[in-house]
C-alpha cells in the first residue's frame, strides 16, 4: 500500500475514533486485515451524515451532491484529493462493494433533507440505505471472495443493521424533533408519544435482535466478537430505554458508560470463546 493511500486510512481511523467509542471497540476486536476498510466505511458514511445533521448555516444539498459527485469519481479514478473518499475508494475498489449499496445509502441521506415524517415504505427505505446497506458493506469486507458465504449471511446483517437504526431512533428522539422536527416512526407524533406506541416499537426491535443473532453466531471467528459486542451494546442501550416510559424518553438521551461496556467486551469474549450465546 502506497504511503498516501496508508495514510488516508489512519485518518478515516481517526474519524471513526473520535465519533464512535463503541463501534471503535468493535472494530478494535477485528483481526487486523479487516480495521482498515472497516474504518474508510465508517469515515465515509459519518461524513454524509455531518452533512445532512450538522452544517446548518450551509446548503446542504449542494455539499452533499457535491460529496455524492467526488465519492463516484473517486472510486472510478482510484485516488481523491480528499483522504476520507481515497480511503473509501479504496475499499470500495478492493473489496468489490456494489455501487447500489452506496446509492441507497446516499438516497437516505438526502432524504434526511427534506423528510420530517414517514411513511412505512419510506420508514423501510429509510432503514435500509442508512443503516442495513452499511452493514453489507461491511459483511463485504469479512467475505471477500467468498460469494457464497456473504449471499447466507445477508437476512441476518440486514437485520442487524435494522435493529442499530432503530434503537438509534429512539434513543435520539428528542434530539430529532427538537433539532430537525423530525420523527422517524411511523404514525408517532412527538409531543403524544405513547407508552403503548413504545412497547411496539420496543416489540419489534426484540424481534430484529432476535432474528440476527443466528448470523452473528454464523460469522467467522476472526470477525465474530467484534460484531457480537456491537450487538451487546445496542442491546444494552435497548434495555434502558425500555426501563423508563414514553414520557421519560422525551426528555433523555441513553447512553452506555464506559465501565459498562468494559464489563460487556469481557462477557463477550466470554461468550464467544466458549460459544455460549
Amino acid at each position: 500500500m502506497d504511503l498516501y493511500t496508508s495514510n488516508a486510512l489512519d485518518i478515516s481511523e481517526v474519524t471513526t475514533k473520535n465519533y464512535s467509542t463503541s463501534f471503535s471497540m468493535g472494530v478494535w476486536l477485528l483481526r487486523n486485515k479487516y480495521r482498515p476498510a472497516i474504518y474508510a466505511i465508517y469515515g465515509f458514511v459519518r461524513f454524509a451524515d455531518e452533512i445532512v445533521d450538522t452544517f446548518h448555516e450551509q446548503d446542504k444539498r449542494s455539499l452533499l451532491e457535491a460529496f455524492r459527485k467526488d465519492a463516484f469519481e473517486a472510486i472510478e479514478k482510484q485516488m481523491s484529493p480528499n483522504p476520507i473518499l481515497h480511503s473509501f475508494q479504496w475499499a470500495v475498489n478492493h473489496y468489490r462493494i456494489d455501487h447500489a449499496l452506496i446509492e441507497a445509502f446516499l438516497k437516505s441521506m438526502y432524504m434526511d433533507l427534506y423528510k420530517k415524517t414517514f411513511t412505512q415504505a419510506e420508514y423501510q427505505e429509510y432503514i435500509y440505505g442508512s443503516a442495513e446497506v452499511v452493514g453489507l458493506m461491511c459483511l463485504r469486507v469479512f467475505y471477500h471472495g467468498d460469494d457464497a458465504g456473504y449471499e447466507r449471511l445477508v437476512p441476518p446483517a440486514r437485520k442487524l443493521g435494522e435493529a442499530f437504526q432503530k434503537v438509534n431512533f429512539l434513543r435520539d428522539l428528542k434530539a430529532d424533533f427538537d433539532e430537525r422536527g423530525r420523527v422517524y416512526f411511523p404514525n408517532v407524533e412527538y409531543e403524544s408519544f405513547s407508552d403503548k406506541e413504545k412497547k411496539e416499537i420496543e416489540a419489534d426491535l426484540r424481534a430484529d435482535f432476535a432474528a440476527s443473532l443466528p448470523g452473528i453466531r454464523d460469522l467467522k471467528r476472526d470477525v465474530r466478537l467484534g460484531v457480537y459486542l456491537v450487538y451487546c451494546y445496542y442491546h444494552e442501550l435497548l434495555r434502558k430505554i425500555e426501563s423508563v416510559s414514553s414520557q421519560e424518553m422525551t426528555s433523555t438521551r441513553f447512553s452506555v458508560s464506559t465501565g459498562k461496556k468494559l464489563r460487556l467486551l469481557a462477557v463477550c469474549w466470554f461468550r464467544h470463546t466458549f460459544n455460549l450465546f
